[in-house]
């Protein structure tokens, strides 16, 4: 998707001949069959102009809620945000297509559904409603909250019936998985009175009434924290990145990256890396701007020589780095900031070193790629890089203006909105990309849906908090987890270690089976306090947390972003997902460096100058020879043995135990790999023949 010659590029560009993806596959479905969610219908007609006023209705609720809170407070405002994207889920998302396998359905709403939808209009609503029950008196909203801990029968029974239907629309968006995870939480708030009180996971008992209240007229429930975020801040970003979607910034960041390296030996590799990280901006899945870079970076890999499961596994591991990289991270990171207390932009900087060490180990792995695997230069054919800067750099403005509003210390809500709107105006320095009326209606309604499945996700959430708030579960299977790395060492660094590297397993394998914003929510509630307990520090267990909620994208057998990587390049997926692990590496040691030792609180910016530089450049340097013993490549000097890999690899771990005596025993190991693969270069020049390095080397300069 080049730009034409007279917007700033020149024409026929390099992956012409090999046709993009899109002449092949339409992106926007590929993309959508790999969201975290089920892709849903396509509606037309007199339902799909009903589904667009709801959705913009949703829409401008959120955005003035915003600037004129309603009175009521933050929970009324939820319940009539809920009581919009619930039913929408029903009409938008069909009940028995199969999950990320086939094309969105484009049949309409059956009568189920309608019903579903009405339903759930009712029950989101009846809060609010003037319905007076029982003896107490009056209805109402008021009234309603007077009753929690002691609800009439016929809350208990619209309370029945959302919980059911949150059940469902879950099942509907992200499979059978996190309802099964959310009956779970409720059997055992129901039944766990049952167990043995000797066991530490029993509890007193609770009953269903008592369940459907905490779920229902509490703050812990549906209407707690992660629905919160998601009425307040996602919706907000999600609405901002259709905006600077329909205005052309997409297809300017794919554009820059390939016109910023068209030169470059690895311009290939480093243009799918750059454009992941730009296109983080306005996809907030993994698995989705995997599918955008391949389809335009796919044809310039394969040029280049990429074998598909190679060049698969570069793109999966930059697309989940989109989410990892500010200004707009995941959806779980405005629940960071909610949890804690903290600003946004407090977050923000927390994600900034590991965001640069996560691609710095990518980009090393691409220029050890080209060197190992003998990749051919291609040329890029397209405008300069400043040209497209001073035609299209106007998209960064309103990336810009999130990062300076929050400093002025204005909320994340504010900020996103005034991006937005310069996002909308700056939109009509384009002529084809102008949001009109009719464009303008169309990224509000397509920010709302981007945000009905998370919607739904996080008022289920609300099961698995409250159940756990409820019976103290957190603190339970807290010490469980503490004890069962005491079991093995009483030494306090030993037992963190392995609490840390239990947490991680646990939270990878709880992130194959449900969503990442739900996978963050029941790690923080069931891992969380187990990490504050050894003396963690809070950000750094929430973003330990977060980072492994979010690496189950790239984490076998399911690698959600691998697949939709090996859908764009026809790779084996095995090999792909394995590539993959390869390149996000980092993603996965440096939580566990900013968790286990105080100097890795400097990977968040937490500590001082001093701190930070040493966790960073350390870090830095224990990456480098991470990727070196992954990748078996020397940057400049050439190949490296087994012997080498495996002292790289030992001296990359034990750099990331940010202590002096770990530092400096990985810094000799690393000087140890580094000579062995000097001598063995020599050893090959002595024997006659030029070295593999210089045979590839003579061939990039031949070519």
């Amino acid at each position: 998707m080049p730009l034409p010659p007279d917007e700033g590029a020149t024409a026929d560009p390099v992956w012409a001949d090999d046709g993009p993806v899109e002449a092949h596959h339409d992106t926007r479905e590929l993309a959508a069959r790999f969201e975290d969610e089920k892709p849903g219908r396509v509606l037309s007609g007199p339902v799909g102009l009903l589904f667009t006023g709801g959705t913009v209705a949703v829409a401008l609720l959120a955005l003035w809620q915003v600037f004129f809170p309603l009175p009521q407070g933050s929970k009324y405002y939820l319940i009539f945000f809920l009581a919009g994207v619930l039913p929408m889920v029903f009409l938008a998302y069909p009940s028995g297509v199969r999950l990320r396998r086939r094309p969105a359905e484009r049949g309409g709403p059956s009568p189920v559904d309608w019903l579903l939808a009405l339903t759930a209009l009712l029950a989101c609503l009846y809060p609010v409603l003037p319905v007076t029950v029982g003896t107490g008196g009056g209805g109402g909203y008021d009234a309603f909250l007077d009753r929690q801990g002691l609800l009439e029968p016929l809350d208990v029974a619209l309370g029945t019936v959302l919980l059911l239907l949150l059940l469902e629309a879950c099942r509907r968006t992200t499979g059978w998985i996190l309802p099964a995870v959310c009956l779970l939480f409720l059997a055992y708030g129901y039944y766990g009175g049952l167990l043995p009180q000797s066991w530490p996971v029993a509890h007193a008992g609770l009953d269903f009434a008592q369940l459907v209240d905490a779920f229902y007229n509490s703050d812990s429930g549906f209407y707690g924290t992660p629905l919160d975020v998601a009425a307040s801040y996602i919706v907000l970003f999600t609405i901002y990145g259709a905006v600077l979607d329909l205005s052309g910034a997409g297809r300017f960041f794919v554009e820059l990256s390939a016109a910023a390296f068209r030169r470059s030996r690895t311009a290939a590799g480093r243009t799918a890396v750059a454009s992941g990280f730009l296109l983080g901006t306005v996809s907030g899945s993994g698995a989705a701007t995997t599918v955008s870079i391949g389809a335009v970076t796919w044809p310039i890999l394969r040029r280049a020589g990429y074998p598909a499961e190679r060049a698969g596994g570069m793109l999966a591991a930059a697309g989940v780095g989109a989410i990892l990289s500010p200004p707009t991270l995941g959806a779980a990171a405005f629940i960071i900031a909610e949890y804690l207390g903290v600003s946004y932009l407090q977050v923000l900087g927390w994600a900034t070193v590991p965001t640069i060490l996560y691609y710095l180990g990518i980009l090393l792995s691409v220029e050890i790629d080209a060197r190992r695997s003998g990749v051919r230069p291609v040329v890029i054919d397209t405008g300069s890089a400043g040209r497209l800067l001073l035609r299209f750099g106007y998209h960064f403005l309103s990336l810009i203006v999130i990062i300076v509003v929050l400093a002025t210390g204005a909320s994340a809500t504010r900020a996103v909105v005034i991006a937005t709107v310069l996002a909308a105006a700056l939109s009509f320095l384009d002529r084809r990309h102008r949001l009109t009326p009719a464009r303008l209606v169309e990224a509000l309604s397509g920010g709302v849906r981007g945000v009905l499945a998370v919607s739904a996700v996080c008022a289920a959430a609300g099961i698995i908090t409250a159940t756990t708030t409820k019976t103290g579960l957190g603190p339970q299977a807290a010490a469980l987890l503490v004890g069962g790395a005491q079991a093995v060492s009483s030494e306090p660094a030993v037992v963190l270690a392995l609490t840390a590297l239990l947490a991680a397993v646990a939270l990878s394998l709880l992130g194959l089976a449900v969503p990442v914003t739900a996978s963050f929510v029941i790690g923080w509630v069931i891992i969380g306090p187990a990490l504050l307990h050894l003396g963690v520090a809070a950000p750094a267990a929430a973003m330990f947390v977060f980072y492994f909620a979010v690496l189950s994208e790239v984490s076998p057998p399911t690698a959600l972003a691998a697949v939709a990587a090996a859908a764009v390049t026809g790779g084996r997926l095995v090999p792909t997902m394995w590539q993959t692990l390869r390149y996000a590496l980092p993603a996965y040691l440096i939580p566990i460096a900013f968790v286990i030792t105080p100097t890795g609180l400097g990977l968040l910016g937490i500590g001082g100058v001093g701190r930070i530089a040493v966790a960073g450049v350390v870090s830095a340097l224990g990456v480098t020879v991470l990727a070196v013993a992954a990748g078996g490549w020397l940057p400049g000097v050439g190949p490296a043995g087994a012997p080498e890999r495996i002292l790289g690899a030992v001296a990359g771990l034990v750099l990331l135990w940010l202590e002096p005596p770990p530092v400096t025993v990985g810094a000799v190991l690393a000087a140890l790999a580094v000579a062995g693969v000097l001598v063995r270069r020599g050893s090959a020049g002595r024997a006659g023949g030029p070295s593999v390095a210089e045979l590839v080397d003579h061939r990039e300069e031949r070519e």
